[in-house]
């Protein structure tokens, strides 16, 4: 697969501004969601969560579709979520602001729905792990899609440490919610297609063969339009019948040979 070389900024160090400006906004946001997480499971021992969590088939379990990812059930849980919340949330709002940003309510809303509609009757489901999921395969279909080197590069990261997520939206080990899993990849897919074009593509590098290329079809063309002839519209145009009905040819009549 060609990957073309993206062309070198005007202003180098504007640009190195820029980007660092961007990766350290993308940090503090992720850093403030985990955060987040954090203070929401030191409250969730005032009382019973699980109110909160996504009960498959339940009328008031719909609620959860908006607060289950905000919830976990143990330290551990919570620390595994918030790890891949750093780093896959930091690599896509830092090269995909703001298709990450539109995003994120399909990946929030297609967790919740997935366990609903997936999900066991009478089992709970919560964590931000289909969120997780839904950022790897963001990432990594805006790769497949774009396939300019900052987003193949952004997904082979995604796809090095997370690649175990395209095989946990299946169903693997008991306890596992692989049905918000998949809704929060498929949230993901559906995102990538969707929003690839929010973000602007770096120009690409112009080489020199292809500007003498279009130089030399500049000329061809140039030289065709100055032989060839115009179109008949672009004649001007000398005379022009009449159109009423008064107007009448004239017969010439020649004199006999006999005459």
């Amino acid at each position: 697969m060609h990957l073309d070389m993206p062309e070198s900024p005007l202003d180098p160090d504007a640009q190195r501004a820029r980007d660092k400006r961007r990766l350290g906004n993308a940090v503090k946001a992720s850093i403030g969601f985990v955060l987040l997480l954090v203070i929401v499971f030191g409250l969730q021992g005032l009382g019973d969560y699980r109110a909160f969590a996504v009960a498959p088939w339940s009328l008031p379990g719909l609620a959860g579709v908006l607060a289950a990812p905000l919830l976990h059930g143990s330290p551990a849980h919570l620390i595994a979520n918030a790890g891949a919340l750093l780093l896959l949330g930091t690599l896509s709002l830092s090269v995909y602001p703001r298709a990450t940003v539109r995003a994120l309510p399909l990946l929030w809303l297609g967790s919740g729905l997935g366990a609903w509609l997936l999900g066991d009757a009478g089992s709970y489901h919560l964590g931000a792990s289909g969120v997780t999921h839904g950022l790897m395969f963001l990432v990594f279909v805006l790769g497949l899609l774009r396939r300019d080197r900052p987003s193949i590069a952004a997904g082979m990261i995604a796809f090095l440490f997370y690649g175990g997520m395209l095989l946990t939206v299946l169903p693997q080990e008991p306890g596992v919610s692989w049905q918000s899993h998949l809704g929060g990849a498929l949230g993901g897919i559906v995102a990538a297609f969707l929003f690839r074009h929010s973000d602007p593509v770096p120009p690409r590098r112009r080489y020199s063969w292809e500007l003498e290329e279009e130089e030399a079809e500049r000329m061809a063309q140039a030289e065709r339009d100055m032989y060839e002839p115009g179109s008949p519209r672009d004649v001007p145009v000398l005379w022009r019948r009449g159109t009423t009905e008064d107007e009448r040819g004239t017969v010439l009549e020649f004199r006999r040979r006999d005459e």
